[in-house]
């Protein structure tokens, strides 16, 4: 064989090994809503399936509004997205799966993954992972009263590690799609580090394809995961793909490079995203407080967050805040 067959066939390998791998959008409530999703989609690209935050009813058998507008398919033409519940409750299940459906979507997406105490409090979200008769009894309704592709969005446990593996006996009795693991327990929130051993102990002990969420803030640091575990070949990313939008193209391209155009590439996201938020919120302060919610995560990125966040939070104005942006783009 020639050498340069030899170079064609270990490129060939190379972008096959790269291409067998998907790059998913962690839902985050209050940010990866519709319009957060095209303006990522149309500058940045590299996600291949969005979660949309979860429906949330309170006991009643209600779609609110912002749930519904965030759905419909009109507003998520362009993109793969899969439609996620937060819920204890069969017929609040029930009533989701008959919603989306409706709309045309074919998987709901279960989140027992939410760390937030005013969630797990009311035995949702990760909270519920310690009562597995419970998480049994939704899915045997479900999967018996409906046709709909379940899929699971978890955490390890709230207390300790060791809740899930209690669960994973009761999710293989079901034809579940796949379980995506955020490696963490809910009482850390989003604090210390992913558990990597404990992950890997989940992986030895189902029957169900499983993808990684946790802690994938660069493409350095996802090769090093990928190395870890050369079985996942879903990865998903949360507050990271917010950090960085470029982080799942740079993923898709196997490279540490950001484009040459990054500023400007991130500035024409920036602002249309602030546009539609202006046109769906009322009053300068809550447009604001929304996109300077933003700047929590979008300061990562730039040389001095600490700085970049100063400017933004100083600016109370509209007008004042637009002058923030275009002095902390220009410094980049």
């Amino acid at each position: 064989m020639s050498g340069n067959s030899i170079a064609f066939n270990k490129l060939y390998l190379h972008q096959l090994f790269r291409m067998a791998h998907t790059i998913l959008s962690s839902p985050l409530q209050g940010f990866t809503d519709f319009r957060f999703r095209n303006a990522f989609h149309k500058y940045f690209g590299g996600v291949d399936t969005f979660y949309a935050p979860y429906i949330r009813l309170n006991g009643k058998l209600v779609i609110k509004p912002a749930y519904q507008r965030d759905l419909q398919l009109k507003n998520n033409n362009t993109l793969t997205v899969i439609p996620q519940i937060m819920t204890n409750d069969a017929d609040e299940f029930l009533f989701v799966v008959e919603y989306v459906q409706s709309l045309g979507y074919k998987e709901l997406n279960w989140n027992l993954g939410c760390p937030y105490p005013m969630v797990v409090n009311r035995c949702m979200g990760s909270g519920l992972i310690s009562d597995p008769k419970r998480i049994d009894h939704i899915l045997k309704r479900v999967h018996e009263e409906s046709d709909i592709t379940v899929s699971m969005k978890m955490r390890m446990g709230y207390q300790h590690a060791g809740e899930i593996l209690d669960v994973l006996p009761i999710l293989d009795k079901y034809p579940l799609k796949n379980i995506a693991i955020h490696a963490r327990i809910g009482k850390q929130l989003y604090k210390g580090g992913v558990d990597l051993p404990s992950f890997s102990t989940c992986l030895q002990n189902t029957k169900h394809k499983f993808y990684y969420n946790g802690d994938i803030t660069t493409v350095q640091g996802y090769r090093e995961m990928r190395e870890k575990f050369p079985t996942i070949d879903h990865w998903m990313i949360g507050r990271g793909l917010i950090a960085d939008p470029f982080l799942p193209s740079m993923i898709k391209a196997d490279t540490l490079d950001y484009p040459e155009n990054r500023m400007q590439v991130f500035a024409k996201f920036h602002d249309t995203l602030f546009h539609e938020f202006e046109q769906a919120l009322s009053g300068a302060s809550h447009i604001l407080l929304k996109m300077s919610s933003y700047w929590e995560y979008f300061s990562q990125t730039f040389e001095n967050p600490k700085k970049t966040m100063k400017l933004i939070k100083k600016a109370k104005s509209v007008d004042a805040y637009e002058a923030a942006v275009r002095e902390i783009l220009k410094k980049g």
